[in-house]
């Protein structure tokens, strides 16, 4: 019988599966497959949280896959050496997986087109994590974008691919051997983070939450953190719960039958699903933001805790920040939500990365770091240029002299103290205006609380003196 692989990567669900739809329409049998990857106990990149969350997407896949007909298989170690195992055990004649936008994945992806060459099977990469990707939104002249505003213009103008069907039938072959479903232990982790539901079913009942009406305030409240009015959608998108191509069209359709208003907020929100691929059109085509500032004016910045890859930051500074010890109740409640729940709401992230690049001028690298092994959404292209942004390094970033007041912020996003009062329990006996502004010098805001670790005004001149003299 002709048998296919299927190599799930980040596309962990049945319905509009781009790769595995093509793997079943042209094959008899398909083996859908997972490899884990076999780092223990740390990584750069990625922490219990994440993984946690993978592990239960997993195991709903898996459960999903068997209602059709199918197994998934399990396997272990570098991909492309356990999909050559594979391909010797089930006589397989093609490959099929999603493409993957980081360099990472690309550089695996290579190495397996290398190898299926030499067995002489078949390789089917597919587009399945962005409605457009790669060289399909250039400039004019046929270059990259550099900026976000006219990619959104040409992005907009492009016609979209429509969703697909979920799959009604699969057969694999029974006799193939797999490793049991992972757990935390897999990788040696622990975990206390209290995650969201993993899993394609938790997904779309996200989904279909938001656009029950949610969606239809995120233009008014989205930056409120404790109106909890966003779509929660973005582990879903990172691991491909969701086809992006059925959310688009779900959200086009509400917005033929609202009003001006509604039509508005949906917009405002498929903007943002238009910064996450122009963030991957960026890493795509300039991959080293991974190693340095996107603007090369600003390689020559003097961090005050500057490092090279590898080497991670260690000082007190640093590491009051990641507990949530700053002294700055929005900042603490947004890091303490992070440690909490392996999620931080947008508005907050904005207001803790300038935190730490403006205030502290630690290098926005080891904030990119911690947010990566501590999230449930990490996603290396849209984390990279968040982190950037905020730093004013990146494409698009917010001028170096445009510092958030974290005092201010929490004036405009928190004004009643709310969601300070939720995470950081020191302060739950305060009214909103006393988080609002700073305490008298040497005075602490609450018992028991930190001071604020530093002077805002005086921070913010001596991170303009920095850029200055850049």
């Amino acid at each position: 019988m002709s048998v296919a692989i299927h190599w799930f990567r980040r596309d962990l669900r049945i319905a509009d599966n781009t790769a595995l739809n093509a793997a079943v329409a042209a094959h008899e049998q398909v083996v859908p497959v997972f490899v884990l990857s076999k780092w223990q106990r740390d990584h750069d990149w990625c922490g219990a949280a994440r993984q946690e969350f993978l592990c239960g997407c997993l195991a709903s896949l898996a459960k999903n896959l068997e209602a059709k007909g199918g197994r998934l298989i399990i396997r272990e170690g570098p991909a492309d050496a356990a999909l050559e195992k594979l391909i010797r055990e089930t006589g397989a004649t093609a490959i099929h997986f999603a493409r993957d936008p980081d360099p990472y994945g690309r550089a695996m992806e290579a190495r397996v087109a290398t190898m299926v060459q030499r067995l002489g099977v078949t390789v089917h990469p597919h587009q399945d994590h962005a409605l457009h990707e790669r060289d399909e939104v250039l400039t004019g002249s046929g270059t990259p974008f550099r900026v976000f505003t006219p990619y959104a213009r040409a992005w907009l103008k492009l016609d979209k691919p429509t969703d697909g069907r979920t799959l009604a039938r699969l057969s694999t072959p029974p006799e193939i051997v797999s490793l049991a479903l992972p757990t935390l232990a897999t990788w040696g982790l622990t975990s206390d983070v209290e995650i969201i539901e993993p899993g394609e079913a938790a997904a779309r009942k996200r989904l279909g939450r938001f656009l029950d009406g949610p969606v239809f305030d995120y233009g008014t409240l989205r930056d409120i953190p404790v109106a909890e009015n966003t779509s929660r959608l973005s582990q879903d998108l990172r691991w491909g719960l969701l086809s992006i191509r059925e959310i688009y069209a779900r959200c086009t359709e509400l917005a033929v039958r609202g009003n001006a208003a509604q039509r508005r907020s949906i917009g405002i929100w498929i903007n943002e699903l238009i910064w996450r691929e122009f963030y991957f059109h960026v890493l795509w085509h300039t991959p080293e933001v991974l190693d340095h500032e996107f603007q090369s004016d600003c390689r020559a910045l003097k961090w005050r805790d500057h490092w090279r890859p590898g080497k991670r930051a260690g000082g007190a500074e640093f590491q009051r920040w990641c507990a949530g010890q700053t002294g700055f109740p929005i900042v603490d409640a947004g890091m303490r939500q992070l440690a909490a729940t392996g999620f931080m709401h947008n508005r907050v992230r904005m207001i803790v990365a300038m935190f730490l690049t403006k205030d502290l001028r630690i290098w926005w690298m080891h904030g990119e770091s911690w947010f990566m092994r501590r999230l449930v959404d990490g996603e290396i292209a849209c984390n990279n240029g968040g982190w950037q942004w905020s730093a004013s390094t990146g494409t698009d970033a917010a001028p170096y002299f445009r510092i958030q007041n974290p005092w201010s912020q929490t004036k405009r996003f928190d004004p009643d103290g709310d969601y300070i009062r939720r995470w950081v329990p020191e302060l739950r006996d305060l009214s909103g205006p006393r988080l609002c502004a700073p305490p008298g010098p040497g005075l602490p805001i609450a018992k028991g609380y930190p001071l604020p670790m530093v002077d805002h005004v005086a921070a913010r001149d001596a991170a303009l003196d920095m850029f200055r003299r850049e």
